[in-house]
């Protein structure tokens, strides 16, 4: 395709040319899609107010007065660093594909993210969360082996949601999970979720499927899959029932288990792998949550503290 025929393409079109290109050179997850098609289409209508109407013509200045607008919205600095990543992988789309050889973002620097240490249970508080289902309707079962999944296998919530019946072994006790980048990683399934997942396929799972053949392992009320959403919805339900308030995530179900993987003295590198992250860096974070948790439990039980 020559670069003036892709200057011709309407916005829809070029927006589902970068999509192409995220999924098939970057394989990156429909998440980061979703999210980097939105930030382009956010820079596009920037432009247009500015009367930009050339991506050879953008200017840093540009740049920065988008980010400045976003950030006048309400954006963090961890998102408008994620908006900057996403516009400078564009560029490099269109730079690959001929559209143009300029590149606005030589030397911009990232805006600074403050630094929060995730959200996460106590394992008194967990325990409490995953006794709330009423596992006595199909929905409350279909509920105990999310919330067992979430916290017992450490997995994100695009992975849970993602899952197909024939991704668990519960003979082996296994799942198999397919992580970011189409990488697969296989998880230990702990007693207590086995137990969730083999009675929430045979007494709940029969009672929500409308199609035989219907292969995602957990069902909405429709009968279909379960979207992340509703996996969200799931775990703010039943976190509004705790003792502590807290605003609770599925991904706050993942700190908590790594925190307490790590708590009861698992290796930093086994986590790593569990979580299926690619760098040690990225895990290492739950070795500073472990240590605050132990100088708060320091200072308030030790006498001499």
């Amino acid at each position: 395709m020559t670069a003036k025929g892709v200057r011709r393409l309407p916005e829809e079109r070029w927006l589902d040319a970068f999509a192409d290109y995220l999924r098939a050179e970057r394989r990156a997850s429909e998440h980061t899609v979703r999210g980097y098609v939105k930030d382009i289409g956010q820079f596009a209508d920037h432009l247009r107010k500015l009367g930009v109407t050339d991506w050879s013509n953008v200017a840093q200045h540009h740049v920065r007065s988008f980010l400045a607008e976003r950030r006048e919205h309400g954006s963090s600095g961890r998102s408008l660093g994620r908006k900057l990543s996403a516009l400078k992988t564009f560029y490099r789309f269109l730079r690959r594909r001929g559209v143009t050889a300029h590149d606005p973002f030589a030397d911009m620097r990232s805006p600074k993210a403050a630094k929060r240490l995730p959200v996460f249970l106590y394992p008194e508080e967990a325990a409490e969360l995953l006794e709330r289902p009423d596992v006595g309707t199909p929905l409350g079962l279909r509920d105990a082996a999310v919330l067992e999944l979430l916290y017992g296998c450490g997995l994100r919530v695009g992975e849970l949601t993602a899952l197909d019946v024939g991704a668990v072994d519960l003979s082996l006790g296994v799942v198999a999970v397919h992580g970011k980048g189409s990488k697969e990683r296989i998880v230990p399934i702990g007693e207590y979720a086995s137990l969730a997942v083999r009675r929430y396929l045979a007494e709940a799972r029969p009672l929500l499927l409308k199609r035989p053949d219907e292969r995602a392992l957990f069902l909405n009320a429709r009968g279909t899959r379960l979207s992340d959403r509703g996996v969200r919805l799931v775990v703010s339900r039943y976190a509004a029932k705790l003792s502590r308030s807290v605003r609770l995530t599925p991904h706050a179900l993942r700190h908590s288990f790594a925190t307490h993987l790590l708590e009861a003295g698992a290796d930093l590198r086994i986590v790593q792998e569990l979580l299926g992250h690619a760098n040690l860096s990225t895990t290492q974070v739950y070795t500073h949550m472990t240590r605050d948790h132990l100088r708060s439990v320091y200072g308030a039980a030790h006498p001499r503290a």
